[in-house]
């Protein structure tokens, strides 16, 4: 079975709108589990446009309050701000991310080669506070080599370019990031890919060889617009539990 973790940042982009309290991320997040989530992941960034180091916070003593325990997987930046805040509040994972300001949502992936020195910092972090580490990455063997030898446990793949491309070329990406999930799996890396992922284009990523996570946002809290939160959770979970199920023979 695939662990689905919901992305809920634009539950709080919603509230921040008119700076008011409501819609409560921790009510969204309550909500996404009760529908079969997995977990919860939000991205703290450097502007704060989504969640809040308050935000945080409260989810982290949320989740871990539960009977149950759910993954709180942070997303941020290889920085000594977000190295400090991780460590302070001990998400059980972290997922570091490209970030760029003047962008609307992360464009790509994080480059494993040209960041080492930061990423190794924030790898020393997780080590001593016992969180695991994840490297948002571009499904190239290069990145995955350079994640396995910063000391992660995860790669997540970024499937926006795949989820965005006509046909023609999905093919072509599905390949690479067959690929790259596969020798993930061989330097004993856990795998997961998100971003852009829907409920009409996730099959094909659900059935990647050795994939272990998905992360998925933006499309759950739009659906929820029209079905409601719990309803648009539980149908994303139920088109990813499909994509698993063999197809039956063919006479």
């Amino acid at each position: 079975m695939i662990r689905l973790n919901i992305n809920i940042d634009h539950v709080a982009t919603l509230r921040n709108q008119r700076d008011t309290v409501y819609p409560d991320p921790v009510r969204a997040a309550a909500q996404c589990l009760l529908a079969g989530a997995d977990g919860i992941t939000v991205h703290l960034r450097e502007d704060r446009r989504h969640v809040r180091d308050r935000d945080v916070e409260a989810l982290h003593a949320s989740l871990a309050a539960r009977s149950k325990k759910a993954v709180l997987n942070l997303e941020m930046a290889a920085s000594a701000e977000m190295n400090a805040i991780a460590e302070r509040v001990g998400p059980d994972v972290v997922t570091l991310v490209p970030e760029r300001r003047e962008e609307r949502t992360t464009e790509g992936g994080l480059d494993a080669i040209g960041n080492a020195e930061q990423i190794d910092l924030t790898a020393a972090v997780c080590a001593r506070a016992g969180i695991k580490l994840s490297l948002f990455i571009e499904a190239s063997l290069e990145q995955v080599r350079a994640s396995h030898a910063r000391g992660a446990t995860q790669v997540e793949f970024h499937t926006g370019h795949y989820c965005e491309a006509e046909p023609a070329q999905q093919f072509t990406l599905l390949r690479r990031l067959r690929e790259a999930s596969t020798l993930a799996h061989e330097l004993g890396l856990e795998v997961a890919a998100g971003h852009g992922l829907n409920q009409s284009n996730v099959t094909a990523i659900a059935r990647l060889p050795h994939l272990a996570e998905l992360n998925i946002g933006h499309s759950v809290v739009s659906d929820a617009l029209f079905f409601g939160l719990q309803s648009a959770v539980a149908q994303l979970r139920a088109t990813i539990d499909a994509a698993l199920r063999p197809e039956p023979a063919r006479r």
